[in-house]
């Protein structure tokens, strides 16, 4: 019975009595989506979920590279930005381009694990300003809003570059392509595949190097027209020692058979992310 007469005494009952720092030690063993969930439980657990050392131990060992690169090209702006550690993990949760808007990365919410997307105008791709070959198409379907459209080719190389400071780990890198040509009608999409033709022939040949020597390769034959697919290239590794240093990529797409002619694909991007994550996605 007199667990149900109220507290007079002005004293604090149950989780509002429990010490700030204890809860803050609790919440840095839990992820940050759950993190934010139990802020709004009330003001000691909105206090403690706001702690530097809860969110220093959830951002990469790099965050302040990534920062930098933020803030590239708005010396003032870095200048005066003093955030907390919680607001640095939302700012790099976000889509931040990188040199420019051909390239941006992001932290996944719930990991902290590190992403990258390259557009295919960040790409050397071999007859891409020949409008007999390829065509440029505005798109909802891409994050940087257009893709190359590959009427036709004897010869299809795509290669790219990356020079960037990754956090320790495995990473995997995918090309996004789709066979046929992607539209809209009466507000609905549709696709044109009667231009997909040749890549049941021969298999496209991906390939990814880095700067210390890690090298993969892999053969695929593309199909499923009509929707976007992640053509797995290869993964490479970031050791301890390697993830306060620069790394360079090299990957490429290529199907140089010229015995036959290949059309109707379309190129949006490469994605690098966390193979963890890139496993969770197949």
């Amino acid at each position: 019975m007199g667990a149900n007469i109220s507290d007079t005494s002005g004293r604090m009952s149950g989780l509002e009595a429990m010490p700030e720092n204890c809860v803050a030690l609790v919440l840095m063993h839990m992820d940050p989506t759950e993190i934010c969930k139990l802020a709004g439980v009330n003001r000691l657990f909105r206090d403690a979920a706001s702690a530097d050392f809860i969110w220093e131990s959830k951002l990469p060992c790099n965050y302040q590279f990534l920062m930098d690169k933020v803030f590239e090209f708005d010396e003032k702006k870095r200048a005066m930005v003093n955030l907390r550690k919680k607001d640095v993990y939302a700012r790099l949760c976000r889509r931040n381009p990188l040199n420019g808007i051909s390239k941006e990365f992001w932290l996944d919410k719930k990991t902290g694990g590190l992403s990258m997307a390259i557009s295919w105008k960040a790409l050397t791709i071999t007859g891409i300003d020949d409008r007999r070959y390829w065509n440029h198409i505005f798109t909802e379907d891409s994050r940087f809003q257009t893709i190359a459209y590959l009427y036709q080719t004897w010869w299809l190389e795509v290669n790219g570059e990356l020079k960037f400071q990754f956090p320790e780990g495995r990473y995997s890198v995918f090309f996004r392509l789709h066979l046929g040509k992607p539209s809209k009608r009466l507000g609905r999409r549709v696709c044109n595949t009667e231009q997909v033709h040749g890549w049941d022939i021969k298999p496209v040949r991906f390939q990814l190097t880095t700067s210390d020597n890690q090298h993969t390769e892999s053969k695929c034959f593309l199909g499923s027209p009509g929707n976007w697919v992640n053509y797995y290239v290869g993964d490479f590794t970031i050791g301890s020692s390697g993830s306060n240093s620069l790394m360079k990529l090299k990957f490429s797409l290529t199907q140089i058979d010229c015995t036959h002619t290949k059309g109707g694909l379309c190129l949006d991007s490469v994605l690098i992310q966390p193979s963890s994550l890139a496993n969770k996605a197949k």
